[in-house]
């Protein structure tokens, strides 16, 4: 495999840089970040049209005053937006469209994922093997261990069996990564393994019981499946560690969740536009990578928010990725940025306030419950139904309704409505009745998204 995309030198550089920034001052923080910013946005208006454009010739070091961008207008004008005119989106998306690739660099050169849909257009991202580096070195480096006993005699995490439950058949950020570490580092293989939770949950139980895994990564509605499935003895592993991420997790899952494995959870927060935002302290309590990533609490007008206050909107600059920069990205999220933390640490405490989509109960022919995985729903809507603009609401313990908002919503209807009814049957639950429809969209949440999966109150 080329070394052209993962060189040594260049991942031992970034690591050593992110170990040292850990342990900085703020003024070294905000050092790096001037740095880097500086050169991103030197790079954006030499290689990028739309970039150039919406710089003109203001003082793109003054980030407040570069208008936000969103993804939709980066992805109708993706040709401009790259500094790479190598980078084609149907290239892109055609090299994306075969599962075999995934975690396989784009041209040798390039790692590609989408993102769902859960905000409109999906978005295609493209790292070099600048980004990955510090990607990687983020995800490993900036983690607390949650046993530092183990990580001190194995840092590198080469005793783990480590499981991934998520969506393993698209190039999402998640699985592409995995897949890509194990490429890279064959001889880990064995020892780190993805499972689909698409899957009957019975054949999942299995797959996990005899890979045993002691590290487990999922999302937290799915660790709270599989949590309750040990509680109720279905479930036989024993993981040691279990990392979650891409869901609001609450202090009542957490709970559940370690208690029923008996071992300690660390929930971090990432994005298909950089995937190491934050990662927890000892305490708990989440620290954006301030060095590498800028976020900016904003409100509907895209005005900066005092800090304790949650914003309508995230903007975010990734000072990592040159080849598809991200500058004032509307990230759609909504954080709160918190007062200094007691751990010490100089990097921004914060709290992240997303979508919170709910499991689904429903009832199988002889009325036993199935529980069903938000992030598993969405995603057979999104990939195989073809949907992105939709709610899924339960009416009953065998009824759902499905509504869709997008345009042409009356020719997408039936084929999301055939997903969702094979999804369904693929877990025992064959004549729930779905009932299709479409009009003018339900208000926002809470979290200032709606919610794509709501269960019946009293679930």
């Amino acid at each position: 495999m080329s070394t052209f995309f993962d060189p040594a030198w260049q991942a031992a550089s970034v690591a050593l840089d992110v170990l040292a920034a850990a342990q900085a001052a703020p003024a070294a923080l905000a050092a790096r970040r001037r740095m880097r910013l500086h050169a991103l946005v030197e790079s954006a208006r030499r290689g990028s049209a739309l970039y150039r454009q919406r710089f003109g010739g203001l003082d793109a070091q003054a980030l407040e005053r570069i208008e936000p961008v969103g993804k939709d207008e980066l992805m109708s004008r993706f040709a401009d937006w790259v500094t790479d005119p190598v980078l084609e989106l149907d290239a892109l998306q055609a090299f994306m469209a075969d599962p075999g690739r995934i975690g396989m660099p784009f041209r040798d050169r390039w790692w590609v994922w989408e993102s769902s849909g859960s905000s409109g257009r999906p978005g295609v991202f493209v790292q070099d093997a600048a980004a990955m580096a510090v990607y990687d070195a983020l995800e490993l480096l900036r983690r607390t261990p949650l046993d530092p006993l183990r990580r001190w005699f194995d840092p590198w995490y080469q005793a783990e069996r480590s499981a991934f439950v998520g969506a393993t058949d698209g190039h999402f950020a998640s699985i592409v990564s995995l897949q890509r570490l194990r490429r890279l580092q064959p001889w880990l293989a064995p020892r780190l393994q993805a499972f689909s939770f698409l899957q009957p949950l019975a054949a999942l139980r299995a797959q996990l019981e005899a890979f045993a895994p002691t590290l487990l990564a999922t999302y937290p509605s799915a660790a709270l499946l599989l949590a309750e499935e040990r509680a109720a003895g279905r479930l036989a592993i024993a993981p040691r560690e279990i990392w979650t991420g891409g869901e609001a997790l609450s202090p009542p899952m957490r709970s559940q969740i370690e208690q029923a494995f008996g071992c300690p959870l660390a929930n971090s927060y990432g994005a298909s536009e950089f995937l190491a935002l934050a990662a927890p302290c000892r305490h708990g309590v989440l620290h954006l990578n301030s060095d590498w990533v800028i976020l900016e609490p904003v409100d509907a007008q895209d005005r900066p928010v005092p800090r304790g206050e949650s914003g309508a909107a995230t903007l975010l600059t990734n000072l990592a990725n040159h080849v598809q920069p991200l500058i004032r990205y509307r990230l759609g999220d909504r954080v709160r940025l918190l007062p200094p933390c007691d751990c010490g640490s100089a990097l921004p405490a914060l709290e992240v306030v997303g979508r919170v989509d709910d499991s689904l109960v429903l009832h199988d022919a002889g009325g036993h419950p199935v529980r069903l995985l938000p992030l598993a729903l969405t995603t057979v809507l999104e990939e195989q139904g073809g949907v992105l603009d939709f709610q899924l609401v339960q009416r009953g313990a065998r009824a759902l309704a499905l509504w869709v908002a997008e345009p042409g919503a009356t020719a997408a209807l039936p084929r999301a409505c055939t997903a969702l009814r094979a999804y369904l049957r693929t877990q025992g639950l064959a004549g729930v009745r779905v009932q299709a429809q479409h009009g003018p969209p339900p208000p926002p949440g809470r979290s200032g998204k709606r919610a794509r999966v709501l269960a019946l109150p009293s679930a």
